[in-house]
């Protein structure tokens, strides 16, 4: 596979909620669109292999989600749910109106899967890896007690000074200690790009800290059911078998979708399009066509 360091696509801007929001377009004018959404704490650059994979059949557009990548931070720090999902919905305008593929990871995927049941004529397919979610919680007394740790913490982190790095080879130490399947090449491109470089000569991660912690209130497992059953194209629900989120099939999630296949793949963490890039691609690939 060519490696896109050597490939750049263009960068671009959009404006959704009154923010300037970036993305990037890999060309291929008149294909059918294709948009890679990152996940949590990463950057349209995280999908640049899967991108040169697709940019010769497709036209692949990968966002900066809102407070990510070089999208603009939230001066409020609005990072729930239905905020991304409108920020996808004015992209998918932006772009022409759809219908779109989408390939999704993460809270992008959790995103996408939203958007497709509330305009399911705007999805073509739709592939979400580890983003069907957890079950949430229900009990008032957990949730009163989420609640608590999400406004202290979202407090801590106002008053907390950013994490700097004296160098991109320390930053990438850090990101090789969240995904032990990734090796050094794949660490060092996501790092690079995940990173600015502070007035002092420092590194600082891109994306905005108070997307940490999560918001604890969310739609109920009733709710979710009910737009996913409302999804009207073919899914993907993609799983890491070595991950620390549930199996799709888990309490018949996946059994709400009308046209769904189901893969967990060996060997792979929560990352799976970087674990098992290969094999994810040819899949991938086989799904969309």
């Amino acid at each position: 596979m060519t490696d896109p360091a050597t490939i750049e696509p263009t960068s671009n801007h959009y404006t959704s909620s009154r923010l300037r929001l970036h993305y990037l377009d890999w060309g291929n004018d008149g294909a059918p669109i294709v948009l890679l959404v990152h996940g949590g704490r990463d950057h349209a650059r995280s999908w640049d292999w899967v991108a040169e994979a697709l940019r010769h059949d497709y036209h692949v557009i990968c966002p900066d989600l809102r407070g990510h990548g070089d999208s603009e931070w939230s001066a409020d720090g609005a990072y729930i749910a239905p905020y991304h999902v409108i920020d996808l919905a004015e992209l998918i305008e932006h772009l022409g109106g759809g219908p779109v593929l989408i390939v999704a990871h993460s809270a992008g995927a959790v995103v996408s899967l939203r958007y497709a049941g509330l305009f399911p004529d705007k999805v073509r397919k739709l592939a979400a890896i580890e983003g069907i979610g957890l079950s949430s919680e229900t009990d008032p007394e957990k949730l009163a007690d989420q609640f608590g740790k999400f406004v202290s913490g979202r407090l801590a982190a106002v008053r907390r000074e950013p994490r700097a790095y004296a160098t991109v080879a320390d930053a990438a130490e850090r990101m090789k200690a969240e995904n032990k399947h990734l090796d050094d090449a794949h660490v060092l491109h996501l790092t690079r790009h995940g990173l600015r470089q502070n007035p002092d000569g420092s590194f600082g991660w891109k994306f905005d800290k108070l997307t940490r912690p999560l918001y604890p209130i969310d739609a109920t497992d009733e709710t979710l059911r009910a737009l996913w059953r409302r999804i009207e194209c073919p899914v993907w629900l993609v799983h890491g078998a070595d991950s620390w989120a549930q199996h799709p099939d888990a309490q018949g999630r996946s059994a709400e979708f009308r046209d769904v296949r189901v893969t967990s793949f060996a060997d792979a963490g929560h990352w799976v399009h970087h674990d098992r890039l290969d094999d994810f691609v040819a899949e991938l690939k086989g799904f969309l066509a």
